[in-house]
């Protein structure tokens, strides 16, 4: 038999032209690891290379627009140049360009090897954030992008100035 229309319907049922197997479906995903594979060994490469070429210094690393245009850090300044010192060892460092993500690339982690281990047929807790959860994240974000711009003495630590 030779398929010439296929469409896709309502619950993932394929329909193929005249005189196909009602019912007929595609065969099921085999490999649902992939996309957790592809996912780590593109941050990996990027790691890698932000590793090997210093942000502070380099340039072939983009300057953030919003600290060109304004002066103002956005939320992910110094993420590079923290990530560059975490490949390092150096936390302190890390801390002192971008300390949100120190402390957060613990849980990336975390997240990422369930992540993967699930779709390898482990059976790991299913890790879901909340609606709250979610809103107290964005939050702390906004707070953070705030507070990392306003002249507080004593919280030098929260900009991404290069030190």
């Amino acid at each position: 038999m030779v398929v010439t229309d296929v469409a896709v319907e309502g619950a993932g049922r394929a329909v193929v032209g005249a005189g196909a197997t009602p019912g007929w479906s595609a065969p099921p995903r085999r490999r649902p690891w992939i996309i957790p594979t592809v996912v780590g060994v593109g941050v990996a490469a990027a790691t890698a290379y932000t590793a090997v070429l210093d942000p502070s210094t380099d340039q072939a690393f983009p300057l953030c627009p919003l600290k060109y245009v304004t002066g103002a850090d956005c939320p992910a300044c110094g993420g590079l140049r923290a990530v560059h010192a975490l490949s390092r060892g150096d936390v302190v460092g890390a801390a002192d360009h971008h300390v949100l993500l120190v402390m957060a690339v613990p849980f990336l982690l975390v997240g990422y090897g369930l992540w993967l281990a699930h779709t390898l047929g482990a059976k790991v807790p299913r890790v879901r954030l909340s609606g709250r959860a979610i809103g107290a994240l964005v939050a702390l974000l906004l707070v953070f992008a705030v507070a990392r711009n306003l002249p507080i003495p004593g919280h030098d630590f929260l900009n991404s100035a290069r030190s």
